[in-house]
């Protein structure tokens, strides 16, 4: 399904959302090399990330690429930029069920946009690739977790609510981050 370079096979990004992108910003699949093209910088805005090397983060992406076909994170290039800086990202997690037929359930998580960016709708773009690949893949729901503040943003994009987020830290950092 993935090279040994992609997270996961760049044809289940929609041609519709790559070519509705402002000149410069390409979407794709996460790759091996994104770490140097800040990956984690972009998921800094969300929430505490800690240090990570580089190492621990291709281990990371390998095991990913392992797993199954669990794992599909995009992410948003900015081509004009040396390197290819990396200015949004998105994830989405695929769980195989029991419920619904044995059904296949999408979680979204990680979605962010560099803040400079935001207000351009790069965030939507994201969120309809992910409902894409999702709907592409067999999910009969994606589901997610937000703050109060985003809660309108995702209603947009054609989320509701839905019950109540809960958790139970095992991890006193973690928790004091509210990760």
């Amino acid at each position: 399904m993935a090279s040994a370079d992609a997270l996961f096979s760049p044809n289940l990004v929609p041609a519709a959302v790559q070519e509705s992108l402002p000149d410069g910003l390409i979407m794709r699949p996460l790759q091996r090399d994104d770490y140097k093209r800040g990956h984690l910088e972009v998921l800094k805005d969300l929430a505490h990330v800690g240090d990570i090397t580089e190492s621990e983060w291709i281990d990371r992406f390998d095991w990913m690429v392992n797993a199954n076909g669990s794992y599909f994170i995009l992410v948003i290039v900015d081509d004009s930029q040396e390197r290819g800086r990396i200015v949004g990202t998105g994830t989405l997690i695929v769980e195989k069920k029991f419920l619904f037929k044995l059904g296949t359930q999408g979680h979204v998580e990680d979605v962010g946009i560099i803040k400079a960016l935001q207000g351009k709708r790069l965030g939507t773009k994201m969120i309809e690739a992910l409902d894409h690949i999702a709907s592409q893949l067999g999910c009969y729901k994606t589901i997610l977790d937000c703050s109060g503040t985003k809660e309108h943003f995702y209603v947009k994009c054609g989320y509701e609510k839905a019950g109540t987020e809960m958790h139970h830290y095992y991890d006193s950092e973690a928790q004091k981050y509210r990760v």
